[in-house]
């Protein structure tokens, strides 16, 4: 089912050059959408300056505010298999994209969220990023990354509430993706286009309440453990 974006809905996507990014906004096209990327505005998410300066150029409130930034692969590290594999620069470029990043958009976006009515906050983050999931092991330095940005997520949530009770805040796996930066990633893993991730994800959205703000959540809706 295509969900249909409401034409009185203005929403922010950052990070609308990404694969999920794009079908995103090509899903939110009849909104009062505004978008960010690195490609189209030079926005560096790891760079605090770049940030506030993007933040500074727009004028809230918004509804939605959707963070598709993010990569499983920087700088030509891929996921480690094992603990001997494990470079202290790459992992710290997984946290500073990964991790900071999002926690910079919540601290210089935060403030453009709507103060009155529903308001939701939303950035990718990744079922491998699940403590209690994780069977497997491996993917050290990116699964870190995403755990620590759920417990940012988590800890955003509860400020944020504090102003608008009707604030949700919440992490989402899009599931397996079909982009560039996963396809040799992607295995026997069953995987979807970016579209289908982008109808997925807007249908989530679009059910969510306050009492699920700062919660983990995949693309049906299904909470996932921390």
């Amino acid at each position: 089912m295509k969900i249909t974006p409401d034409p009185n809905l203005r929403i922010l996507l950052i990070g609308a050059s990404g694969g999920i990014g794009a079908a995103m906004a090509d899903a939110l096209q009849g909104t009062r959408l505004a978008t960010l990327s690195r490609s189209a505005d030079g926005l560096d998410v790891t760079d605090e300056a770049s940030v506030a300066a993007a933040a500074a150029r727009l004028e809230g409130p918004f509804d939605l505010i959707f963070d598709a930034t993010g990569a499983l692969e920087i700088g030509g590290h891929g996921p480690e298999k094992a603990l001997a594999q494990i470079d202290p620069q790459a992992m710290a470029a997984q946290f500073a994209l990964n991790a900071i990043g999002p926690a910079l958009l919540l601290k210089h976006f935060g403030p453009h969220l709507r103060r009155e009515g529903r308001a939701v906050f939303a950035t990718l983050s990744a079922r491998v990023g699940s403590i209690g999931d994780n069977r497997l092991g491996g993917w050290i330095s990116y699964r870190a990354a995403k755990a620590a940005l759920n417990q940012i997520v988590r800890t955003a949530a509860i400020e944020l509430a504090r102003r608008n009770r009707e604030t949700i805040v919440v992490a989402l796996h899009p599931g397996t993706v079909q982009t560039d930066l996963t396809r040799k990633y992607l295995g026997r893993h069953p995987a979807v286009t970016p579209e289908e991730a982008a109808q997925n994800l807007l249908k989530v959205l679009a059910g969510l309440t306050p009492a699920q703000n700062g919660g983990f959540f995949d693309y049906a809706g299904k909470d996932i453990p921390w």
